[in-house]
């Protein structure tokens, strides 16, 4: 089962409960594991976290979040810090962590090394982009399923969006990152009319 909260809030729950920036959530302490894409307020919710975590919860995130990881009471052995171009495997899934920034934007510096993930869980693959424009260098990102931002301002817009998920060509495409700060169903709308019809756009916000 696949969820999106509000913004970029993702929970992949199949064996295990695996979110994505959790933001809103209500308290269930029942993650497995929590993926941090950037320490912004949207993404990287404290309150959040601690209604998710469990003694067993390992977060993973850029490195900039360790004190805080540490605040919240993690233990150190299940805190994974994590760059782009770097891939990870523990068992029960895999993981790359890719580049996420801006081009032409002062909001998510390359240098911040903050991240974009590809999952592999349960025989399946998951591209969750994070706060990020559309970079050419992830273009060989090949997945079953995209979970793309489009509300511009912070990120790719709807059209550029678009443009980068056709070029993607994953099997499902899942727009996030719109109607919390910005972004409408305008630019739902807009990103539907201009993806490829071969790829399936799921609306779950």
């Amino acid at each position: 089962m696949i969820k999106v909260n509000i913004q970029s809030s993702i929970l992949i729950d199949e064996s295990i409960k695996i979110y994505f920036d959790p933001i809103k959530m209500d308290r269930r302490n029942d993650a497995d594991y929590i993926f941090i894409t950037h320490s912004h307020y949207d993404h990287f919710s404290k309150e959040d976290i601690l209604n998710l975590k469990n003694d067993k919860t390992v977060i993973i995130g850029p490195y900039n979040i360790y004190d805080k990881c540490i605040e919240m009471g993690f233990d150190k052995s299940n805190i994974i810090l994590v760059k782009p171009s770097s891939n990870y495997d523990y068992g029960v899934i895999k993981f790359r962590v890719v580049p996420a920034y801006n081009i032409d934007k002062p909001f998510h510096p390359k240098e911040n090394n903050w991240a974009g993930y590809v999952l592999e869980f349960e025989g399946k693959s998951y591209y969750v982009a994070g706060d990020t424009d559309a970079l050419d260098e992830n273009l060989d990102i090949k997945v079953d399923m995209a979970f793309i931002p489009i509300g511009g301002v912070y990120t790719m817009d709807a059209l550029s969006a678009s443009e980068f998920v056709n070029k993607l060509k994953p099997k499902v495409v899942v727009p996030i990152h719109y109607g919390m700060v910005v972004g409408d169903e305008s630019d739902l709308n807009r990103f539907i009319e201009n993806v490829n019809s071969d790829i399936e756009v799921r609306v779950l916000l």
